[in-house]
């Protein structure tokens, strides 16, 4: 089983920065990539940028040259550092953990509120 908690969410003003945190416990050495999705009230939610153990990232279009993903495997954690933000931004963000040998995302933080606002 693998655990994953979201944390660094809050309300940022456009223009700002926040960073996000997952930290992941459990079967650890089973992960093989590490994603942040996002979802905001009555949209689907959509992935943001996701990094692999071998260091390969992926980013939405939306967000390039914005955020940044990165994974610190010494301490479990995977960093989503959003710079730039705007209002298009807002949405629950959630950390997902996708195991090897699967082509889906397999565990899933509770999420954590990220708004952008005047």
């Amino acid at each position: 089983q693998v655990q994953l908690v979201e944390s660094g969410g809050g309300l940022v003003q456009p223009g700002g920065s926040l960073r996000l945190s997952c930290a992941a416990s459990g079967s650890i050495f089973r992960i093989n990539t590490m994603g942040w999705y996002r979802q905001a009230p009555g949209k689907e939610r959509d992935l943001v940028a996701a990094i692999t153990n071998g260091g390969s990232t992926n980013y939405a279009d939306s967000v390039k040259g914005r955020f940044t993903i990165s994974r610190d495997m010494a301490k479990n954690t995977v960093y989503l550092q959003m710079n730039s933000l705007k209002p298009e931004d807002t949405a629950v963000y959630y950390c997902a953990a996708r195991l090897s040998g699967t082509d889906v995302y397999n565990y899933w933080g509770q999420g954590t509120q990220v708004t952008v606002s005047s």
